[in-house]
């Protein structure tokens, strides 16, 4: 009896352990870290404030795809969506990092800045929003990339890398806070 009495002990500790992680949390989350009660989102085409045109193209397909990969929502038409997320370009940046003996450009970069908000359409409601304060420096949805022309590499290559992580970004701000 007294093994019994031992294990019955052990697994009441056990559950009380359980219990108080449970209620004091530990950073984990059960189930999705999207909103359950959103099924749907439409993603209309990004606005630029920018004279680079075709990145707003690029960037809305990029965000449209990491919503699909990463997300339970749904893509649908306006009419038929539960949530609008809206994203406007306010600045596409390329400076020079570093120069050849000749003043050739050796090394770049290339920022873009965009400001998002993620609308519930049922009741009118944000439910998050991103935005880049133009004046200062504190830019919360920036992405940077580099890129080498003597080795190779192209705006192009760096526009597709920075095009990617804001859609990353984007779809990481939809995540429910904790």
């Amino acid at each position: 009896m007294t093994s019994n009495r031992k294990r019955i002990d052990a697994a009441s500790r056990l559950v009380a352990a359980l219990c108080v992680m449970s209620l004091t949390g530990c950073g984990y989350n059960l189930g999705s870290v999207y909103q359950a009660d959103v099924r749907s989102v439409h993603v209309p085409i990004f606005t630029s404030d920018s004279y680079r045109r075709g990145v707003e193209f690029q960037l809305t397909d990029a965000v449209q795809k990491e919503i699909q990969k990463q997300t339970h929502f749904r893509l649908a038409k306006e009419g038929n969506a539960d949530s609008r997320l809206t994203g406007r370009i306010v600045r596409i940046k390329k400076r020079v990092l570093g120069e050849s003996a000749f003043d050739d450009p050796r090394e770049l970069e290339l920022a873009i800045a965009v400001e998002v908000t993620w609308e519930d359409l049922r009741n009118g409601e944000i439910i998050a929003q991103q935005r880049v304060p133009i004046e200062s420096e504190e830019i919360q949805l920036l992405s940077t990339g580099s890129f080498a022309p003597e080795v190779g590499q192209s705006l192009a290559t760096a526009e597709k890398q920075v095009i990617d992580r804001i859609a990353r970004q984007v779809v990481e701000m939809m995540e429910m806070p904790w």
